[in-house]
């Protein structure tokens, strides 16, 4: 297929996988700045619209699995706040009508097991999340830049 492409070809669908890090400086750039050169350029050339739509649907997707990741631990940490407040781990227990605010912290044993097992298991998600972005984004870079075509592994194709 490398004969057939052109450098220009190549190197815009390098560029198109590389914008994706633009929302580490731009709010969704990783959605628009991909999303603005696919369209410029998917009618004039085959390699760059597959390569576009490959990028959209790996972005969306991943802003799909952190939703979903989200979803389910705000349940877990939502559930935890009043084991927070509850055996006067504060010391909220004092507080009545006539002493007022008594901010006393009692330093028995805080029960953040329960807390940071969902919070634990789901920042380990997104960092792996994290990971999967970048190390996926590079090769899709490096590869067409080479020419090859580069399917992402946990892409949704939303775009076809």
């Amino acid at each position: 297929m490398t004969e057939t492409l052109s450098k220009h070809e190549k190197n815009l669908a390098a560029i198109i996988h590389a914008s994706t890090f633009s929302k580490y400086i731009i709010p969704f750039g990783n959605f628009l700045l991909p999303l603005v050169l696919w369209t410029a350029n998917k009618k004039d050339y085959n390699f760059v619209d597959q390569n576009g739509k490959q990028a959209l649907n790996f972005q969306i997707s991943l802003l799909l699995y952190s939703i979903i990741l989200g979803i389910f631990t705000i349940p877990f940490f939502i559930g935890i706040i009043p084991e927070i407040f509850h055996l006067g781990d504060f010391n909220f227990s004092n507080l009545n009508e006539f002493n007022g605010l008594n901010f006393d912290f009692d330093f028995h044993p805080f029960h953040m097991g329960k807390l940071l097992w969902p919070l634990g298991i789901a920042g380990i998600a997104q960092l792996g999340l994290f990971l999967v972005n970048i190390v996926y984004t590079i090769l899709a870079t490096i590869r067409t830049s080479e020419g090859l075509d580069f399917k992402y592994p946990i892409s949704i194709q939303f775009i076809k």
